[in-house]
């Protein structure tokens, strides 16, 4: 058996965790970190969040942590078999191992089970179905680490099986292909297979689930590869996607916008024709305003607000953000930078900051201009000439424009 003595694995024995180990061994539950935690540990990542999973049912974890003092927070969990303990400022979630009685492609009926490959034997992908000793011992029923070390990708046991408990784990097959397969293209044929064949279940998942999966798959690996098999595999028209997506554009947009850190929503847009792309996939996954509004502002000026030729290429950049009256103008703007692909503008527009207008209609009055009409056609007057001369004139020199007759 393999035991792992990685630092990332002794930093995680903290005060909390090991009081919660103690509780577990003096009843002798077996406790062991679960699904992607262990997959990270083994992939020298510290993980984000660890599950743990256990023999103990909620009822014997509720009365062990209460006769210890122990504060449970948010019972939600409960009926899925999972008790959220807070020791030492930390909460630990731990998950009573199961078996998926009846599933219906979205929830799950569970019943509990001491077993651990039957534990394991329900979950979506190898490398998530691991577990890890708190001594270090890795139990691995389905070659999960093997596949981990290879970058292979598979569902545990037969994928048309685990995809109908789930049809959101599709997405998960992808998202996971994205961030640990090393080239694009090294699928087994039978799995897309099954994945065509049960595209239609995608159709009942929940826009919110589906956001979640998508916007990780834009933002990883080989998108333009995984995107494109969508189409292919007609994944793409039950998830808000267009039938007619620009592909060509995707495939030059991804490429070029890889090491910018885009917003998902960014990557997106290059998919759409026009706003009523943007407008039905938020009806299919509704998506955040800001995520709405930034599709709606990159469709419509990602073709005509470009940069100017000669020496000042910011300047289109810089006007539309002077002459604009919305909130959040200049995010947008970096977005559609990268979107262009235009690494060096938009570290030059970063870097910029939006000067103030020097002159108010108080220096106006003061030079006698007192009618309210007047003053808002002067300082109108004057916004233009600042804005010719790059922003560059200051309060002297742009009221001495307005003495000439």
């Amino acid at each position: 058996t393999m035991r792992l003595q990685a630092p990332q694995f002794q930093a995680l024995f903290t005060p909390g965790l090991r009081s919660v180990a103690e509780l577990f061994e003096k009843k002798n539950y077996e406790l062991r970190i679960a699904g992607g935690a262990v997959r990270d540990l083994l992939s020298g990542v510290t993980p984000q969040d660890i599950d743990f999973a256990t023999t103990a049912t909620p009822a014997e974890m509720k009365e062990m942590f209460t006769a210890a003092g122990v504060r449970l927070i948010n019972n939600k969990g409960e009926k899925h078999g999972t008790i959220t303990a807070r020791l030492h400022e930390q909460n630990f979630e731990i998950t009573t191992l199961r078996i998926d009685v009846v599933t219906d492609g979205r929830h799950a009926e569970v019943e509990f089970t001491t077993d651990w490959h039957k534990d394991a034997e329900r979950r979506d992908l190898t490398v998530n179905s691991m577990f890890l000793g708190l001594d270090g011992t890795l139990y691995d029923f389905f070659n999960g680490y093997e596949d981990l070390k290879s970058k292979k990708i598979r569902f545990v046991g037969k994928a048309t099986e685990r995809i109908q408990e789930d049809y959101l784990r599709i997405l998960r097959y992808f998202r996971f292909y994205g961030r640990i397969a090393e080239k694009p293209g090294d699928h087994e044929s039978n799995t897309l297979q099954a994945i065509k064949e049960n595209a239609k279940g995608l159709a009942g998942i929940s826009g919110e689930r589906i956001w979640v999966e998508l916007k990780k798959i834009l933002l990883g690996n080989h998108v333009n590869h995984l995107v494109q098999l969508m189409y292919e595999l007609d994944i793409a028209q039950y998830i808000g996607l267009p039938l007619d997506g620009n592909l060509e554009e995707f495939a030059r947009v991804t490429k070029s916008i890889q090491n910018l850190s885009p917003k998902p929503m960014t990557v997106l847009t290059s998919l759409f024709k026009g706003k009523d792309d943007v407008t039905n996939l938020d009806l299919r996954l509704k998506i955040s305003k800001e995520e709405k509004n930034l599709g709606l502002f990159l469709v419509k000026h990602r073709q005509e607000l470009t940069k100017g030729s000669g020496p000042e290429p910011l300047r289109p950049y810089q006007d539309f953000l002077m002459d604009s009256r919305e909130a959040n103008t200049n995010s947008k703007i970096f977005e559609l930078l990268k979107y262009q692909g235009e690494e060096q503008l938009l570290k030059e527009m970063q870097e910029w900051t939006v000067p103030s207008f020097p002159v108010s209609g108080h220096d106006l009055r003061k030079m006698g201009v007192s009618s309210g009409k007047e003053i808002g056609t002067a300082l109108q007057q004057l916004r233009d000439e600042w804005k010719k001369s790059g922003y560059h004139m200051d309060k002297e020199e742009l009221l001495s424009c307005l003495k000439r007759p």
